[in-house]
Parts: structure tokens; sequence; C-alpha cells
């Protein structure tokens, strides 16, 4: 199968809400406002849109429109982890796991969005070779 974009969906119970959030903390903007449904896109990536509607909107199908959202995790992939948790956290945004280093080799942290959206902020970092050498990587 060959895609010409790729892109995410999820419900929520506050569009406007999910909306700000990802434009405010992570540079997201708006592409389409119809007030139960906005798409975003963020200027470095084009290809790929996020998209939120109104939970319960006759637009999703009958048996999904009402789900809640959750098992959901999205990754940013970023410069400098440590950077953009201060930043959040300067904003407001509550921290659901601070950053930490991991012997993998990412340094990360994780927020909640409105939506109940799990999102990790994370950045590559050398990992820890005892580890590796213990994975037999």
């Amino acid at each position: 199968m060959r895609f010409a974009k790729l892109g995410t969906a999820l419900l929520t119970d506050d569009v406007a809400a999910s909306t700000r959030f990802y434009v405010d903390h992570f540079g997201f903007r708006t592409l389409a406002d119809l007030g139960w449904y906005t798409s975003l896109q963020h200027p470095q990536h084009p290809e790929f849109t996020l998209d939120f509607t109104q939970r319960g909107h006759a637009a999703m199908p009958a048996d999904f429109r009402t789900q809640e959202t959750g098992g959901v995790l999205l990754g940013f992939l970023v410069a400098d982890a440590a950077a953009e948790e201060a930043t959040l956290r300067a904003a407001g945004v509550p921290i659901a796991e601070p950053l930490r280093d991991e012997p993998w080799g990412q340094r990360r942290f994780n927020v909640w969005s409105p939506e109940g959206t799990l999102i990790e902020v994370l950045q590559t970092i050398d990992p820890d070779p005892d580890w590796m050498a213990a994975q037999g990587l």
C-alpha cells in the first residue's frame, strides 16, 4: 500500500482545548476548524496531520464515536528533551513522567494532553554500553 499522506484522528470532549494544547505547546498550526472538528499540521512535518473530532459526533461510525481516547502515545523526537521539559513545565503543563535517561539510548519525559493522549518527548543519546552488551547488542 502506498500512502499519499499519514494522519492521526483522536476523539475529544473539548476540540478547542485539544487544539490549543498542541498549537500553544508543540507548534502545530490549524488547517481547518469546523468547531466539532479541527485538523492540525506541524510546519516541519507538512505530510502529517493531527485531527480532533468531538466525541459523539455523527461523522464517526456509530460504534466508535463514544469511545474514550486511550492507549495512544504520540512521540515527538526533539534535539533537547531537557529544554523542552523545562519549557512545558514553565507553561504549567503537568508532567506525567519526569525527564529520565534510558539505557537503550533515549532521554525522555511524558505529558498528558487534554483528550487523554500520552505524549512522549524524546531525544536520542548514547546507549549504555553495559546495558547493550547485556542485551546481546
